[in-house]
């Protein structure tokens, strides 16, 4: 009896070192929550900054369960609604389109575009706006140019656009989720010498 109460010991010893290995607390500039396994599990928080450059808990998202928990209004923003197929209206909505870790999880994807050599020669700067459809579950598509820049920065912001990963919590109006487009900005800024 003494034999199996030690092997017990011993083998949930063994075991705790790799429990607290798959499973650990994570504090980033823009996020925090556990991770399990290299997954996110859980309630995680994320953050932004307002414009005194205080941090601000911006969204707070349960991976486990797949659910917002809550998000940080911001001003009423109107979007192209979708009422029935087809049939598309400029809009304010309830809960705006949201991507799961907020603008900074966004902004990893649009600061990471390729600066067209051709917009570079021709000195052109400015800004692209790329509409993507997100559905009342969340998944994008449909992306495309709502404003242009030319010199090749078009076609390198809808392509930064298309591998953001499909992370997206549908807009709502009232208590219905809604098909909406959502206007992302790409900015191309040449460094100032």
């Amino acid at each position: 009896m003494k034999n199996t109460i030690n092997l017990a010991l011993l083998l949930a010893l063994t075991f705790i070192p790799i429990q607290l290995f798959a499973q650990q607390n994570r504090k980033m500039q823009w996020e925090s929550g556990v991770l399990e396994n290299k997954q996110k599990v859980g309630v995680w928080e994320y953050y932004g900054y307002t414009g005194s450059k205080k941090q601000v808990v911006v969204m707070r998202y349960d991976h486990t369960e797949k659910k917002l928990l809550y998000y940080r209004p911001i001003e009423a923003v109107s979007y192209n609604t979708e009422l029935s197929p087809g049939n598309w209206v400029r809009q304010p909505v309830d809960q705006p389109p949201l991507y799961i870790g907020g603008d900074a999880a966004l902004a990893a994807f649009t600061s990471k575009v390729a600066y067209p050599q051709a917009a570079q020669d021709k000195s052109i700067q400015g800004r692209v706006l790329i509409g993507i459809v997100v559905d009342t579950l969340g998944h994008a598509s449909g992306h495309h140019v709502v404003q242009r820049l030319g010199g090749g920065c078009d076609e390198e912001a809808l392509r930064a656009s298309q591998k953001i990963p499909d992370q997206w919590i549908p807009a709502r109006v009232g208590s219905r989720a809604a098909v909406v487009e959502y206007e992302l900005p790409f900015t191309f800024r040449l460094a100032t010498p």
